[in-house]
């Protein structure tokens, strides 16, 4: 899992809150690790991956929105991928990590190896609180019509930037001016704490605004459309404010145990001895939290994927054939292409409409689909009522 906890492990010094969470059951927890990750990592690329019995379709243009999700995604594989290496290292050579705890060692690829592992996961999982950011932005930007495929620049230069500037600045406090004394103080833990919680914190207060100011903004948009808000319109928005809840309960229910865990580790921290018995409650809790943690964390991965795109089934195509990727939506293909699957009433009503123009309404499909897109084994039932809605 990830957590600012295997950056102080590193430290041959480590604190006792630290010492407790990491000595307990470690080949149970690494096990756990592994599992969890594993079978996120396989589900995950499963539901990225085209299936069979889907129409082949014109290759759109991809938009930012399905840009984004999709390095989301990326972030979560790679991030499970280093969990996988570190705790397959920590359960197959206990002998190489029990050097780490070696003050003044002369081995230095222990440290190493727990340094550059913890860091690997950290920065990943970092980086993809920032895309969830950018995401939430992004959404908003859409309905604004403010954005584009061109802002993905932006948000490469301040999601990658951030994340290795706040990385590298954490992990510098903490390792300063050795890995030898690196917790000798809290002034060097807690910086590197700060650093790895601002993106999480960010997410969970930042976005659910975000994300209800972009709902609002397109019941605003879809009403512009005649004048009147229909039951279609209704149910379209209704459906994108639920995608944007699941995201946010997937997230919730991912890492509101690494708060929880953190909270009771510097609690005991605080306290002259955590190993007295009025505490036991609070340790017993620390450590319960601390494996609940290493299940969900490289969960989310997975979890995400069922938020995005719903499930997209079993039947995997390998042939490689023009067709459209999963988490690709039609948005930038015009309404007169026919890029949007056939529409039962609701075409009709758009041709009555003389309120807004034909290129006001082409841009408010657009903006909407790209909201909505992603979830291609529920098009065909959500299609029936809206030919702008691919998704949720």
């Amino acid at each position: 899992m990830a957590s600012p906890r295997l950056e102080t492990y590193c430290c041959p010094n480590r604190d006792a809150a630290t010492q407790l969470v990491m000595n307990f059951q470690p080949e149970v927890f690494c096990g756990v690790c592994i599992g969890s990750a594993s079978i996120s990592l396989l589900l995950t690329i499963l539901q990225l991956l085209p299936k069979k019995g889907q129409s082949p379709r014109k290759m759109p243009k991809a938009s930012s929105s399905s840009t984004i999700l999709l390095l989301i995604s990326i972030c979560d594989i790679l991030g499970g991928l280093g969990m996988i290496f570190r705790s397959s290292v920590w359960l197959g050579f206990p002998g190489f990590i029990a050097n780490i705890s070696v003050v003044n060692g002369t081995d230095v690829w222990p440290s190493t190896f727990c340094v550059g592992s913890a860091m690997w996961i950290q920065l990943l999982y970092s980086a993809g609180f920032w895309w969830l950011f950018c995401y939430a932005v992004d959404s908003y930007l859409v309905v604004r019509r403010s954005a584009g495929l061109s802002t993905i620049v932006l948000y490469h230069m301040m999601t990658w930037g951030l994340a290795v500037l706040l990385c590298v600045e954490g992990i510098a406090l903490l390792y300063y001016p050795s890995l030898s004394s690196c917790e000798n103080g809290l002034e060097h833990a807690i910086p590197h704490y700060i650093t790895t919680y601002v993106p999480l914190l960010l997410v969970l207060v930042v976005n659910p605004i975000l994300f209800r100011r972009t709902v609002s903004a397109v019941a605003s948009l879809l009403k512009g459309r005649q004048g009147i808000y229909t039951e279609n319109e209704r149910r379209l928005g209704t459906e994108i404010q639920m995608r944007f809840f699941k995201i946010m309960l997937v997230f919730v229910i991912c890492w509101s145990s690494n708060i929880i865990n953190e909270t009771l580790l510097f609690y005991l921290e605080m306290q002259p001895d955590i190993n007295e018995m009025p505490l036991k409650n609070i340790r017993s809790a620390a450590l319960i939290t601390w494996i609940i943690m290493g299940v969900l964390n490289p969960m989310q991965g997975f979890l995400f994927t069922l938020a995005f795109y719903g499930w997209t089934g079993w039947r995997v195509d390998l042939k490689w054939r023009k067709r459209e990727i999963p988490w690709e939506s039609m948005s930038s293909s015009t309404v007169g292409e026919n890029a949007y699957p056939s529409p039962v009433n609701y075409q009709s009503n758009l041709h009555d409409s003389k309120k807004i123009s034909t290129t006001d309404s082409q841009q408010t499909d657009e903006a909407i689909s790209m909201l909505s897109e992603g979830n291609t084994s529920s098009d065909e039932r959500l299609t029936r009522s809206s030919p702008i809605y691919q998704g949720w």
